[in-house]
């Protein structure tokens, strides 16, 4: 029954204040205690009943519980409250987990006490005579400046785009990385989150992984770098260390890689472009990208004007300002230079361990002058003329180098075809030839015979495949003539024509045989210019040399170069013979093309083998210059000769060379020296009756080909015509292509030999020669020099001069090269101040002889006895 009266709805518990009539209500004893039983026992038949509500009621109550819904307690800010409780509580954590991490990742680097700042990797910085800078070697390519040395811009703009509270920060920056969260979220990325100081901690201690770990460890290292240094030291690290691309670290050697010019002098422009750089070295490149560089640059100026480190007006004229270029490699000759200053300097102290600069011997003008005067050639005749490279060294008197240029673009090539490239000389190598031939006993007058010769299976011909006949030995000079310089080879010998080369300063390995005559032996462009100097300097051995000296940082002197005493490796009158016998070369022989104006000029020309390579080289009384050209394939040009675009080039670059000295002789002239006597000559045979009646006359000889040369030499080339590999067949010089002015042929002199020596002939000198010792037996190398046994060379001068020094000397006369300083030399080594005297050479030298037809002989002649 009871169950009938119960209501079908759900009675909850009520929590209000007033106890209803209609609630069920559970009293103290009814409630379920730990057991599980209640308080009070209650018999299973009693049940409760409660109360019938009314009707009316049970219709107002109803609808009460659906609309009143229960209301959380707190109020309004109970959300803010809980947010602000979880944001602690979660705070809290967080920072015992940071905590934990940076213990942890702390606890495994070194110790603080054992933290140092790494030395940075040295630089080279390389300066020319007058002090300038023209490259800088190592691995971060500039040195390191001191924060005062550099522009103002340069601080400035890296403050202003990479860390603007640098000196409110403590290495930090918490605002910093808020900000670049922000910026981050908003699409707009002014500014990165990392500080200088962290930056910097990255750069020297860690790896650019990004991870928890190094971030962390960079983090430990801000704060230890801004307890160890100030601001300003820190600051100068930075900009000397980091990467600005393209192989430049530091802001030195960014301005000098995108600029040309040291981080002294950039403008607010080129600082602009050299901070806007670090977000991204590569893609920002102003030699990669320009457009991008200079769009990076633009917000930079913006950033530095918000910060008053410039001005409306100073964007303003920055702005109207072209952007800055730059080339996407190094380029310039002097880096040529710079990589041969690099080599010398490892021989002479190792490799350097701290920071050094290096005085070289480098004229910054004539470096210029050599760079511009080749590529305004090749660019006007090498496409025609099928010429790509070319190679320029000038050196002194002493072998200092003057100027040197490896090849046609750095940028292009790093080659240095001027030190390291070896190629055929063709006759530019004649000069050791016939100068090996003076010092066996011939002179320029003496008479050799132009004609086909065999030597074993070779016949070298001219270059005009044309033969002079009887000719001096200074005419086949001048004319480049292939069968007379064979000749003396064979005549003198191939060793000694080698110990002469070798002597005065080609280093290559030359084979013993007779096609060295026509420079088939592979050289350097600098060893053979620094042995024609030789010749310029009357004898002595010009070792080439670019570094003058080097010091540290300091100022401390770590190497000091010291030519003054170089060796004599020729003779005085042999010396004046051959600047006789070379100027000739260039007043009427191959060579014209390089004479220079109010200047005596001696040299030699030379051409290889189907006009592989080209060279001139010569000099005057203050450099020696030699000029190849050619390309590095081999392949073969459109008859460029070397008294041809090398010639021409010579000039061109030695009529800048010469602007500001005073013209001087040639060693040798107007000074005499006493040359090899002359073979008495043979006298031509009369005419007679006979000899009209059989048709044979002076002047119409047919010429005989000389016999062959015996000896025990290599095999030779095959003969024309007959087939063989062309690496077998030695190159052929060139003759000149002009003919020169006739002139009467000079007379020998008639002066008496001292000490005369046996020709190979068979003849017999005049004079016996006078007996003397073996170990005081003079030998070629010079009046100072005494031969022993051994032939080894003792040098017995007693004083020497430095070169430079101008002494006095009568103002009336012709200057010697010695007494001359140039504007760029200071006080340096030179031959004694000897070099120069003797008597007098005949008043000839340096004239060529020319060939002169003789006139037939008639019958009416033969029969006056004429």
């Amino acid at each position: 029954m009871a169950a009938k009266d119960r209501s079908g709805k759900r009675v909850e518990p009520s929590f209000d204040g007033s106890r209803a009539k209609d609630d069920l209500r559970l009293d103290a004893g009814e409630r379920i205690i730990g057991n599980g039983r209640s308080s009070k026992r209650q018999s299973p038949t009693e049940e409760i009943v409660p109360d019938r509500p009314s009707k009316n009621a049970s219709k107002s109550r109803t609808p009460s519980r659906r609309s009143s819904p229960r209301t959380p307690s707190g109020g309004f800010f109970a959300p803010f409250r809980r947010l602000f409780y979880w944001c602690v509580v979660l705070s809290i954590w967080g920072g015992i987990g940071v905590g934990g991490l940076v213990l942890y990742y702390g606890a495994r680097m070194p110790s603080a006490s054992t933290w140092a700042i790494p030395d940075r990797p040295a630089n080279m910085k390389i300066t020319a005579t007058d002090g300038t800078v023209f490259a800088n070697r190592g691995s971060t390519g500039g040195e390191a400046l001191a924060l005062e040395e550099m522009s103002p811009y340069l601080p400035q703009a890296v403050l202003a785009i990479e860390d603007r509270r640098f000196y409110s920060h403590f290495g930090v920056d918490p605002f910093g990385l808020a900000r670049a969260l922000v910026n981050n979220l908003t699409g707009q990325p002014i500014q990165g989150g990392s500080t200088i100081t962290q930056q910097l901690a990255k750069n020297l201690f860690l790896s650019p992984d990004r991870t928890f770990e190094r971030k962390i460890q960079e983090v430990l290292l801000s704060f230890w770098l801004e307890h160890k240094f100030s601001k300003e030291q820190i600051l100068t690290m930075y900009l000397n260390r980091v990467f600005f691309g393209s192989n430049a670290y530091g802001v030195e050697a960014a301005s000098r890689r995108y600029f040309n010019k040291s981080a002294r002098d950039v403008n607010l422009g080129e600082a602009a472009t050299l901070a806007g750089l670090l977000k991204a070295p590569s893609r920002l490149s102003p030699a990669r990208d320009p457009q991008a560089a200079e769009a990076r640059a633009q917000v930079v100026l913006g950033a530095m004007r918000e910060e008053g480190y410039a001005s409306d007006s100073d964007l303003k004229t920055t702005m109207s300002q072209p952007p800055a270029k730059a080339k996407s490699n190094w380029t310039g000759a002097q880096h040529y230079a710079a990589d041969m200053v690099v080599d010398e300097v490892k021989s002479l102290i190792g490799e350097p361990k701290l920071d050094v600069v290096v005085e070289t011997t480098i004229d910054r003008r004539l470096e210029e002058a050599a760079d511009k005067v080749l590529n305004a050639t090749l660019k006007k005749d090498g496409s025609k003329a099928n010429v790509s490279q070319a190679a320029l060294v000038s050196v002194d008197a002493t072998g200092a180098i003057r100027a040197l240029v490896g090849g046609r673009d750095y940028g292009e090539s790093q080659f240095n075809r001027a030190t390291r490239a070896k190629r055929q000389p063709g006759s530019s190598f004649k000069p050791f030839v016939y100068a090996s031939a003076l010092e066996a006993g011939l002179r320029p007058e003496t008479i050799r015979n132009d004609a086909p010769i065999r030597i074993g299976n070779w016949t070298p011909e001219n270059y005009e495949k044309e033969y002079k006949g009887a000719v001096p030995l200074s005419y086949a000079m001048a004319h480049s003539l292939n069968t007379i310089a064979a000749q003396l080879v064979m005549e003198v010998g191939p060793d000694k024509v080698i110990a002469t080369a070798h002597r005065l300063g080609v280093d290559s390995e030359i084979p013993p045989n007779a096609s060295i005559a026509l420079g088939t032996s592979e050289v350097s462009p600098l060893e053979l210019t620094s042995a024609y100097a030789a010749f310029m300097n009357g004898g002595y051995k010009a070792s080439p040399h670019i570094v003058r000296r080097i010091t540290d940082a300091e100022g401390k002197v770590l190497y000091d170069a010291d030519y003054g005493n170089p060796p004599r490796v020729l003779s005085e009158p042999i010396a004046a013979a051959m600047n006789g016998m070379m100027a000739g070369v260039v007043n009427e022989g191959t060579g014209r093309a390089a004479r220079l104006d109010g200047w005596q000029v001696a040299g030699k020309s030379g051409t290889t083998q189907s006009f592989r390579d080209a060279w001139f080289v010569g000099f005057t009384s203050i450099m020696t210059t030699g000029i190849w050209m050619g390309n590095d394939d081999g392949s073969f040009m459109k008859k460029v000769t070397g008294g041809g675009l090398p010639a021409k080039a010579w000039k061109d670059y030695m009529t800048v060379a010469m602007k500001g000295y005073t013209p001087t002789p040639l060693f040798g002239f107007n000074s005499g020296l006493t040359l090899p006597a002359a073979e008495e000559q043979p006298q031509s045979p009369t005419t007679t009756l006979g000899d009209i009646i059989s048709g044979i006359l002076p002047g119409e000889h047919p010429q005989q080909p000389l016999p062959p040369v015996g000896g025990d030499f290599p095999p030779a080339p095959r003969a024309p015509g007959q087939q063989a590999p062309a690496a077998q067949i030695p190159a052929q010089a060139e003759a000149s292509l002009e003919q020169p002015a006739r002139r009467p042929r000079p007379q020998p002199s008639q002066q008496p030999l001292d000490e005369p020596v046996a020709s190979r002939n068979g003849r017999q000198p005049a004079q016996a020669a006078r007996p003397v010792p073996a170990s005081q037996a003079p030998c070629a190398y010079g009046d100072n020099a005494v031969c022993d046994d051994d032939r080894a060379v003792d040098d017995n001068r007693s004083t020497t001069r430095r070169y430079g020094d101008t002494g006095n000397y009568d103002r009336s006369q012709p200057r010697d090269y010695r007494q001359y300083k140039g504007p760029y030399d200071a006080a340096g080594p030179i031959p004694p101040g000897d070099v120069g005297g003797g008597l007098r050479p005949p008043a000839d030298v340096g004239q060529v002889y020319a060939p002169q037809q003789t006139r037939r002989t008639t019958l009416y002649d033969v029969i006056m006895g004429e």
